[in-house]
């Protein structure tokens, strides 16, 4: 049946049970305490609507599910009504809050960053990523122009330009970003954050690494043309000049194949598709040889010995030699002749570890920071004395990237070196 029909018959019944009761009251008492029984039932259905009123307009107040009143009558089926009604819109306010979180959670597990704005640039919402790129804070600025927060010129004159089309890109915070601004929606806009500061970072040491490699390729190159040039313009140059320039002409041919090499084997540990061989290393052998080839590049300059307390691990056997090698060989070029130089294998509680000692030339502290990085040189005249490309100790550092080991680098300036491999616990192999 039909709400409004079920009210105007519960309205009728009620006003025929007052009719009633007056009628019977007039015939047994008389017309004028009928009349007052009818009056007085009237306004009591009347004060009843009202106090009915009186409740839903206090529930309409601070409405909740959980405290409707109850109902007599109509009101029942009003109640009943409005109960639905707001469990419905708990409903969808809670599918509402869950799909804001899930939202929310989601910028913020995003790269980059995402600023809500209304349409006169005041914050609305920001996700963490672009609280660290711009400095802003969602609890304080809120509600505030983000043109008064991100104070740069660049980024005023994009907002006042308005050409969103094309990305801004900004120096703001010791960072470089990229910035665009999306409109949506009438009043609503969306500032979005990329930091390229790694990017141009990478792309600066590519840059870098070129032009280094062909400056180091170009000096033994320079060297080699000139005496063929010299060979082919004087076919009878006396034979000792020839053959000392056929010896150094060997020498920058060697030095350039040792960079190649070098420029190689760094490329290849950089390679994600190079995968790393897991075998059982003999450090006791390893370590043996490398002793014995450090013995015969230092040709008796230097006292050099070996102590050996620790396990075998499981590695790359190639790589490691190559890296312990590395450190082998730079002790021995910058260590002045009747040096020592000691080898120091050894089992620590954080893992074993691997130290190369010298009593050498030393590096002051403002330049151990920057030993592995490519072609860096503390005395550039003394690495090509002592033969070295310059990538010995980036490709030690690539080395144990992948063996998740790390350098550690003691030194103090003309008192000597220590030069400490850590390994970690679970690459030990116990016997």
């Amino acid at each position: 049946m039909h709400p409004h029909l079920v009210f105007w018959i519960s309205a009728l019944v009620r006003m025929f049970v007052v009719f009633l009761c007056a009628s019977v009251a007039g015939f047994f008492w008389g017309v004028i305490p009928g009349l007052v029984l009818g009056m007085a039932g009237l306004v009591g259905l009347i004060c009843i609507q009202l106090s009915y009123l009186l409740r839903l307009s206090d529930w309409l107040d601070h409405p909740s599910s959980s405290r409707l009143p109850d109902g007599w009558g109509s009101w029942t089926e009003i109640f009943t009504r409005l109960y639905k009604m707001r469990r419905g819109d708990e409903k969808n306010q809670a599918e509402l809050a869950e799909w804001l979180a899930r939202f929310r959670q989601a910028m913020s597990l995003l790269p980059d960053g995402v600023v809500i704005m209304d349409d006169v640039m005041f914050l609305e919402w920001c996700n963490p990523v672009a609280e660290r790129h711009l400095g802003l804070s969602l609890a304080q600025d809120k509600g505030m122009r983000v043109t008064n927060l991100v104070r740069t010129p660049e980024f005023i004159d994009y907002i006042i330009l308005g050409r969103y089309d094309i990305p801004l890109i900004l120096s703001f915070r010791e960072r470089k970003l990229i910035v665009h601004i999306i409109p949506f929606e009438n009043r609503r806009q969306i500032l979005v954050t990329h930091d390229v500061t790694e990017a141009q970072r990478i792309d600066m040491m590519r840059r870098d690494f070129i032009a280094n490699a062909s400056h180091e390729l170009r000096t033994p190159l320079t060297v080699i043309n000139g005496f063929l040039e010299i060979a082919s313009m004087q076919p009878d140059l006396d034979v000792s000049i020839r053959s000392s320039h056929l010896k150094l002409m060997s020498e920058q041919g060697e030095r350039m194949q040792r960079l190649v090499e070098d420029m190689l084997t760094l490329s290849r540990l950089e390679s994600m598709e190079y995968a790393m061989r897991h075998e059982r290393v003999n450090m006791r052998q390893m370590l043996g040889q490398i002793l014995q080839e450090g013995e015969a590049l230092s040709a008796g300059r230097h006292q050099m010995s070996l102590e050996y307390d620790g396990p075998d691990i499981m590695g790359s056997s190639d790589e490691i030699r190559s890296a312990l090698i590395n450190l082998v060989s730079n002790a021995i070029r910058y260590t002045p002749e009747n040096g020592a130089i000691k080898l120091i294998w050894k089992n620590l509680p954080q893992g074993p570890k691997f130290v190369v000692e010298d009593n050498g030339i030393g590096i002051s502290t403002e330049h151990i920071s920057r030993l592995t990085e490519r072609f860096y040189r503390v005395d550039k005249s003394r690495s090509r004395e002592t033969k070295g490309t310059g990538l010995g100790l980036a490709i030690v550092k690539h080395v144990l990237l992948r063996h998740k080991a790390s350098l550690v680098i003691d030194s103090t300036l003309d008192v000597g070196s220590r030069f400490g491999v850590q390994f970690p616990a679970n690459i030990a192999i116990r016997s």
